[in-house]
């Protein structure tokens, strides 16, 4: 395997783990409406437990307001429980074949818990770039024992490794603390 095809895989690998984050984040409530918050919730239609967005379209009509147009009428009282029971903390209104969600506002101690919880989620990111690296580093481990490359490819390339690492924990670093002053944005 060549340097640069190596340093690709795991820079993608890294990649895949920052994009895991952001749609962790993007579950995260801030006090605005935003249909991915409701994207983990799963109703129990037609004997089976489906996502949310297979039995109705999200839209969001206020900035803290959610609407659920639920296609299947005899839906809408297992859209509405679904919601109440997500521990999400929001009480839907059936309104018709219409579920309102309205999005009441953070109180500061729900803020914090929040902030925690991106932390804890930044952490996971890291976590995960971190092995990716430790993945690469065995790999050239390897390469170096095998005799595919010399000790001082092994250090160079290894340096570039830890390079993309440094970059990629910036980035959850910088999305971090941008999710935190979200949530604690009044």
């Amino acid at each position: 395997m060549s340097q640069d095809a190596l340093i690709k895989d795991l820079s993608r690998r890294m990649d895949g783990a920052l994009e895991a984050l952001n749609k962790e984040f993007t579950g995260l409530r801030t006090g605005r409406a935003s249909i991915a918050l409701l994207d983990p919730i799963m109703v129990d239609a037609y004997g089976a437990s489906m996502p949310l967005n297979q039995v109705g379209t999200v839209t969001v009509p206020e900035s803290r307001m959610l609407a659920v147009q639920v296609w299947d009428k005899s839906m809408v009282g297992a859209v509405e429980k679904a919601i109440r029971e997500s521990g999400l903390g929001l009480n839907p209104s059936p309104d018709g074949q219409l579920v309102r969600v309205p999005i009441p506002p953070l109180s500061e101690e729900r803020r914090k818990e929040l902030t925690k919880i991106a932390g804890k989620y930044s952490e996971q990111g890291k976590v995960a770039v971190r092995n990716v690296r430790r993945d690469g580093m065995e790999a050239l481990k390897k390469m170096e024992k095998d005799g595919d490359i010399s000790q001082d490819e092994m250090h160079s390339w290894g340096d570039e490794i830890q390079k993309i690492t440094d970059a990629h924990i910036k980035k959850i670093d910088d999305a971090s603390a941008q999710k935190e002053e979200e949530i604690m944005q009044v």
